[in-house]
This record gives structure tokens, sequence and C-alpha cells, in this order.
């Protein structure tokens, strides 16, 4: 039974010297003589080993001699306190019972290999010290994620993953369908959707923010948290084709009300990082050699927010090429959109803090958000970091039916197909506001891996589904 055993967190947290005890893990080395070996142990519970030494009186010793890196076993023994370095106690094997071995293909051995080929080997990636301690960190995000909004009063909201609904309105969504495609049923040259499972034409949802809306108005405050998905043809270091989404969703609140809450969320979550993962942020800090990890995610977890609109920002990159910056993208004309490159001066080089950007121009936007009285603008903002940029995004939901109708016609969207998301300015419409994370890059962001492959367990990008 598994109460019968010990992880290894709990040997390196308590200490219980002069005990005995049984653990089960993988060998992360082994390193043989004639009369003991020294077993390195991990079971995935805690980022520090275990070391065992293993006496050569061991009835089945020529056996565990032989075992190869990830091979599984049981281990009863005596825990003692340790002279060796970096460890406070090691296990004095009395039994050692072989659960699995590895045959000599087996494709992750000792030596350094390259990120690529683990991608390609995700199902074993989880086994090594850099992909272990990655998701031990996502586990702690996620589990603050839930925490932060708990605490504060929100209800967790399971949205639908099947709609038939652009939620963005980019249309940039993967068709969810039975039809046969070599013979679909066709009307007047196009395909008859009434003739599939769910009579119309469906997709994968793209957010739950919409959905979302319908619950804030009737429990006052929700949030998602789940996969997302967009068929955006970008193979890039930051775009997934499916995603994990948090989106917050505040009857009664306006943008400053979720600026704030997005504030406060991610240093809750630096701070739950900070405080659970150290080890982890350790390790990955020089496994990435990036020094400064530890030190940018308290900054961010303690400082202020600076706080300036889109136009604001324009004028500052405007003066900062003028006075010999230089940007690999031009800094854009107001009504342009902001590069990474951007956002990043903004917040490392400006003002040296994570910084929020409220009021962007509405042509460059999604067509539920406040419009301002400028007729210009709307009330919308992103939170920028330092080593990102972009983080979370969000706006004021559009609350006058008649204002939110006509935005959607002017973006080629039929207000007919979302009746019910309308509906909700007719029937005790409030103002109200939310925001979206992409929790991988959240992960990214805390974790300082570069690639957004490597923080989701099995990445789905373009022209990659595998596992």
């Amino acid at each position: 039974m598994l109460q019968n055993f010990s992880s290894i967190k709990s040997l390196h947290s308590t200490s219980p010297v002069e005990q005995t005890h049984t653990v089960k893990g993988w060998i992360k080395s082994l390193r043989n003589s004639k009369k003991f070996s020294f077993m390195v142990l991990n079971d995935g519970s805690s980022h520090k080993d275990l070391q065992i030494v293993v006496d050569a009186t061991l009835e089945n010793y020529a056996a565990i001699a032989a075992l190869g890196l990830h091979s599984s076993v049981e281990v009863t023994g005596l825990v003692v306190g340790s002279l060796g370095k970096g460890q406070s106690i090691e296990m004095q094997a009395k039994s050692i019972t072989i659960v699995g071995t590895i045959p000599e293909d087996y494709p992750l051995q000792k030596k350094e290999t390259s990120l690529e080929f683990l991608r390609e080997n995700a199902h074993l990636r989880g086994r090594t010290q850099l992909f272990s301690a990655v998701f031990r960190i996502r586990h702690t995000l996620s589990k603050a994620t839930h925490d932060f909004f708990h605490e504060r009063g929100y209800f967790y909201l399971h949205t639908p993953i099947i709609t038939s609904s652009d939620g963005e309105g980019a249309g940039e969504m993967f068709r969810v369908s039975t039809l046969k495609p070599e013979n679909p049923p066709m009307v007047s040259g196009k395909v008859d959707y009434s003739k599939d499972y769910f009579a119309r034409e469906t997709f994968l949802n793209v957010t739950g923010q919409l959905e979302g809306e319908c619950y804030a108005m009737a429990l006052g405050k929700i949030y998602t948290f789940g996969p997302t998905f967009r068929a955006e043809n970008s193979n890039t270091a930051r775009h997934l084709s499916e995603f994990w989404m948090i989106e917050p969703e505040v009857a009664f609140a306006d943008l400053d009300d979720v600026a704030d809450l997005g504030r406060d969320y991610i240093q809750f979550m630096m701070k739950r990082a900070l405080e659970f993962n150290r080890d982890e942020l350790e390790f990955l800090a020089g496994k990435n050699n990036n020094p400064d990890l530890i030190a940018t995610l308290e900054h961010v977890a303690s400082s202020p927010f600076a706080r300036v609109t889109y136009t604001e920002v324009i004028d500052i990159l405007k003066k900062a090429q003028a006075a010999g910056h230089k940007f690999e993208f031009a800094a854009p004309d107001w009504g342009g959109d902001l590069a990474t490159e951007h956002e990043r001066y903004m917040c490392e080089i400006h003002f040296k803090k994570p910084t929020i950007v409220t009021d962007y121009p509405k042509e460059i936007k999604a067509f539920y958000m406040k419009q301002n009285p400028d007729g210009k603008t709307v009330r919308c903002m992103d939170i920028l970091v330092p080593g990102v940029g972009e983080i979370i995004g969000g706006s004021q939901r559009e609350e006058d039916y008649d204002k939110l109708t006509t935005r959607m016609k002017e973006m080629g969207l039929d207000p007919a197909g979302y009746w019910w998301y309308t509906d909700l300015r007719r029937f005790g419409t409030t103002p109200h506001a939310g925001f979206g994370l992409g929790f991988e890059r959240a992960v990214m962001y805390v974790t300082g891996m570069t690639n957004i492959r490597d923080v989701i367990a099995f990445p789905r990008t373009p022209k990659n589904a595998e596992f």
C-alpha cells in the first residue's frame, strides 16, 4: 500500500535519522565498487535526491550493480545523517527489490541531451532533472491560481470546449465535425452543417470569456482555468495551438479593478513559487544560464506596477528612437500594435518594473471591449513584465447593447450568432471586466524556460500532434 512508503520529499523535510524507511523510485546514478555502491534515487516528489549506500553483501548485489539509468527499485533501509556535500541524510540499504529494468536502447542516457531531442521523446522527458523541476513549478502555479481566486470569493467555472461562436473574432479556429471530409452533404454549393453532429458549424473554443461573462452576471465573480485552442499558424517559441488560459470575469467592475486584480495575481504566483520551489528555481537559473531569475521574480513580486496609456507609450518609444535607441522594429505610429521588444523596453528600460498599459486603439482590439468617449480607444490593458513583455491582457467589457452590436457589425460579425451574449446587455446589464492569462507563458516566465513547448507536457503546434 502507498501509505507504507516514505516520499523522498518527506525524508528531507523531517530528517528522520536512525529510522528505517521504505522508498521507491528511479535510479539517477549508480557508482559501483567491490565492497559497496552509491545509488542516487529520486521518486519525483522533490528536487533533492536520496543517496543510498548499497553494501556488496546484499544477496542480489550483482543484479543491482548492473542496473541502468532510470531503472525502478524499492529500497528499505536505515536513514542516517550524512557528511556528504549537499545532503543532510542518506540511506543504508537493508534490501532492494528490482521493479523495472532498462534495456540498452533506452533513449535517455547520462550524457547531456538537447531540448529538441527531449521534445521528440516527450513521453520520457519528465524523468530528467530539468523537466521534473519545470513541472513541479507548474503544479505550484496551478494550485496558487485556485487558491488566489478561491480566497477572494471567485467561483471556478468550467466553460465549454466546443462552441459555435468565435470568441475573439479572428477566425483562427479548429472545426469540430463528424461529417466525412471526402463526401460531405452539400447545399447550394456549401457544406450542409445542419446534417452535422451538432446541426451547425462548431469549433474548439479559443476562449472561455464569453461564457464566463454569463455566469459573472449571476454569481458576481468567476474564473475559468482550462484548455483553449487557436489555429494560428505560428511556429514560434511563444505560441501553442493548445494551451491553458485563466480568465476571471467580475460584475460591477471597471478596468482599474481588474488591473489591480491582475497585478495581485501575478505577485501571488511569484511569491508561491519562491516559497515552495526555491530548489527548482536555483537549479533552473543555473541550467538556463539565467543568474538573475530569482532576483527578477522577487522584484516583480514586491514592486509597485507602473501605469501608462498606449498613447503615452507611443510618445515614449518615438522619443527613445529619436535619441538613438535601436529597435529591430521601428517604434509604431499611433494605431499600430506594439512588438514584444517595445513592451520590454517599457518595463525593463523606461520604468524598470512591471507596467500596465491601458486604452489601446479600438481598431486593433476585440469587439467586446468598452469604447472610450473619444471614439478611438477602448478600456483595455496589457500587463507587461521584465524579460517577457505582455503576460496578461484584459478589458472592461462593453455593457451597452447598441454600442456592442454596432461594433460587431463594423467588424463583420453577425450579432444574431451571439444572441445569448448580447442578451446579457438586455437583461440586467452591469459594468463588468476581466482578463486572460496564458498559463504556459506564466510558467515560462517563472521557470526561465525560453520555449513554450518545454512548459507543457505534450505540446501541440503546427504539424506536431505526437503522443
